[in-house]
């Protein structure tokens, strides 16, 4: 028997959940409370589908049979009782939520699925209008819902084991990877999001970077397809904003969650990112304008001492004058490697000179960019003799000013533990958040796995020197991490 699903709502996500439905099968009876938009939306989607079977993502044959399942309807009517599931993909208030919901009600069978692709929701609070709560729960799709093939099934207070079960099956005949969550704010994907661009944010307001340096390290030296600060420009700073302040609040000020009032300033000015040609970058016709990295400078050549094997490994790549003593002489360059810590402070801890002294991430090796951080006291000199050395060889070299973990390492350590506190927190198992962060984040791992790759007690140590350094609560290491730290288990080994 045909399987009949209702998609309320004909915008890009209700177009696009209606486009994989139709692909896989079903009957698709499409609604809008704006007049013709749904008829709209399914001419527009036939459209589509007869572009995929020009490019061979389909033959015509299926083509022109997904077309033939989508219908649009006019009104709520007694046609939707045909519908095994109807996800609601309509503005995102609460009360129009509820109200649809309350009025689907009337409709449909005792049987049928109400689901809300909300982002920011909750589910429970949108099934308070149902009579049948156990039927309600989340089908969170991600834009563009054909290629982002993730889908968060979010089991509200009251949602039946049987609707979750149920939704998890669809969303696989669907094509697409299934995510379990529970109903709290962010689910998986947004909440794990909070570790890249609001910690971004802080270390451009530290003044560590600017956001192309910010950006360059991220995506070079870590792997992320695209730096915070332009996703920031990309998506929009009000919407960026909104979502920081919503999660905050949702989380009642969590410090882990704290906003940036860096966006809330360009916000207030206008500055909302590439659709206004100006965020944190600026844009020409749509395209940005990035700064040029300057070349690395001319140095005379110096010995040069360091506390790290590993370090030392590259310098002798390099060709460089190494000073193998217990301590530098007094005209070496001092190159320190370190884990949540800043050049200042593993300077005073080592008692060296810290005129002299720079720190080097060792974290993700050194085939790609390196990144040095200077302290206060470091001479222009001894910079410069950092710089050309390391730049030597042509990978490139950034310079950044104090910071705790460098840039990397506080970015990759704090989506680290917020996955984990995720996990501790029975949201969603250790595989499911590694899946929804991989296929919804585009991360270059999931943050579990990346985490056991690291080492959890590397992790944990940059946490901890950042947090006792600094003092800020929103460093202190999830205690889920910390367990499993401290007895060497994986952090996606599941529980008995």
């Amino acid at each position: 028997m045909e399987t009949v699903i209702g998609i309320a709502g004909s915008g890009t996500m209700g177009r696009g959940i209606a486009q994989i439905a139709a692909a896989s099968g079903c009957r698709v009876l499409m609604f809008d409370a704006k007049e013709g938009a749904a008829q709209e939306a399914c001419q527009a989607l036939a459209a589509s589908f007869v572009k995929l079977a020009e490019k061979g993502k389909m033959t015509q044959d299926e083509a022109k049979a997904a077309s033939c399942r989508l219908k649009a309807i006019a009104t709520l009517s007694g046609e939707l009782s045909a519908c095994a599931l109807i996800v609601e993909a309509i503005v995102e208030q609460l009360d129009a939520k509820r109200n649809l919901f309350a009025e689907l009600e009337k409709i449909v069978t005792p049987t049928c699925i109400l689901a809300s692709n909300t982002s920011s929701l909750s589910i429970t609070s949108i099934a308070t209008a149902c009579q049948v709560p156990e039927r309600v729960a989340g089908l969170h799709f991600f834009n563009p819902v054909p290629l982002m093939k993730v889908a968060e099934v979010v089991a509200g207070m009251r949602s039946s084991d049987a609707t979750i079960a149920n939704l998890m099956d669809m969303v696989k005949r669907f094509g697409h990877a299934p995510v379990r969550a529970k109903d709290t704010p962010g689910f998986i994907v947004n909440h794990a999001g909070r570790g890249y661009g609001p910690e971004a944010l802080r270390i451009l307001e530290e003044g560590v970077a600017d956001p192309a340096g910010i950006d360059r390290i991220l995506t070079e030296q870590v792997g992320f397809r695209m730096g915070p600060l332009e996703l920031y420009d990309l998506v929009g700073l009000d919407i960026s904003s909104a979502v920081m302040e919503t999660m905050y609040a949702q989380f009642y000020h969590e410090p882990r969650y704290r906003p940036s009032p860096l966006v809330r300033s360009r916000v207030e000015a206008g500055l909302l990112g590439k659709k206004t040609g100006q965020g944190f970058y600026a844009y020409d016709k749509g395209q940005i304008a990035k700064p040029v990295e300057p070349p690395p400078p001319k140095a005379a050549p110096c010995p040069v001492w360091t506390n790290d094997p590993q370090v030392t490994r590259l310098l002798q790549s390099l060709g460089a004058d190494i000073d193998s003593g217990k301590s530098p002489r007094p005209d070496s360059l001092i190159l320190l490697a370190c884990l949540g810590e800043d050049a200042s402070g593993i300077a005073a801890r080592l008692n060296l000179d810290a005129s002299r002294c720079l720190a080097v991430d060792p974290m993700f090796g050194f085939d790609k960019r390196r990144v040095l951080m200077t302290n206060p006291a470091t001479q222009a000199d001894y910079c410069n003799m950092a710089h050309a050395l390391l730049g030597s060889d042509g990978k490139p070299v950034s310079i950044i000013k104090d910071s705790l973990g460098f840039v990397s390492q506080r970015v990759v350590a704090n989506i680290v533990n917020i996955a984990c506190d995720i996990a501790g927190q029975g949201i969603a198992s250790p595989a499911d958040i590694d899946t929804a962060v991989r296929l919804g984040l585009g991360y270059p791992m999931g943050p579990l796995t990346w985490g056991d790759k690291l080492g959890t007690q590397i992790i944990l140590t940059i946490l901890e020197n950042m947090q006792r350094r600094s003092g800020d609560m929103r460093w202190r290491p999830s205690l889920w991490l910390k367990r499993r730290a401290e007895l060497g288990l994986s952090l996606l080994a599941e529980e008995t």
